[in-house]
């Protein structure tokens, strides 16, 4: 029997969605390897990754999501969610995550398992900065997410199931819209998030049995169009 060398470490790694109401799409944030100061290294390829980092000795998995949350965004308060956990012990070991892992860690070939998180943000509300281990960070479509490092295509796709899973349950939309908004304004952010088309109709009687709106007696403004009737939640 192979003799276990208890290198294993823990890592936390987020998935942070942005919905963006003006072009009505879900993007997700991501971080571009940072490439080394060393002139000797010309063949460094950097990646695209999820931001996250090693658990600290003396830190709570939540703690140190928050802690790479706070460095990226400069935002307290944003509401992570546990999304999953990934131990696959090949997941750092792939060529192409090498070169990273020998120029950034102390001890690039241990075994690193990670706890994911994820959080839905309106993007407007974050202006988010490179942070250790990154050289730019921007925001990529959700539905065509590009190649990422490590096993990261793998835990986007998972946050993304599970946000669509507790979306309604959570209520989600409540943070995502204005306190007053039209049912347009609703449909057009369900559309996104599920990765489908509504029937006007049917979507209106479901959202309206469901009870959780109240309609107001006003109606928007500014619009070039007939105006909406607003809305806003009951809880």
């Amino acid at each position: 029997m192979k003799k276990n060398t208890f290198r294993n470490h823990i890592s936390v790694d987020c998935v942070i969605f942005g919905y963006d109401e003006q072009f009505n799409k879900l993007e997700v944030l991501l971080i571009e390897q940072k490439k080394p100061n060393l002139k000797s290294n010309k063949t460094f390829v950097s990646q695209f990754a999820l931001p996250g980092d090693l658990v600290n000795d003396e830190e709570d998995l939540n703690d140190a999501a928050q802690r790479v949350l706070d460095e990226l965004t400069h935002v307290s308060g944003l509401n992570l969610r546990q999304s999953g956990c990934f131990g696959d012990p090949m997941r750092v070991k792939q060529p192409k995550d090498r070169e990273w892992l020998h120029l950034y860690r102390q001890d690039p070939d241990a075994r690193v398992i990670t706890v994911t998180y994820y959080t839905l943000v309106r993007k407007e509300m974050i202006q988010p900065v490179p942070g250790s281990f990154a050289q730019n960070v921007v925001w990529k479509n959700a539905k065509r997410v590009p190649s990422l490092a490590f096993d990261h295509n793998l835990i986007v796709k998972q946050a993304y199931n599970n946000l669509r899973r507790d979306f309604e349950q959570e209520l989600f939309a409540k943070a995502l819209l204005p306190q007053k908004f039209t049912l347009k304004n609703l449909q057009n952010l369900y559309e996104v998030i599920f990765n489908t088309n509504f029937d006007k109709r049917n979507f209106i009687k479901r959202i309206k049995k469901e009870d959780n709106l109240t309609e107001l007696s006003e109606k928007q403004k500014g619009t070039m169009y007939k105006p909406s009737k607003l809305y806003k939640f009951k809880r």
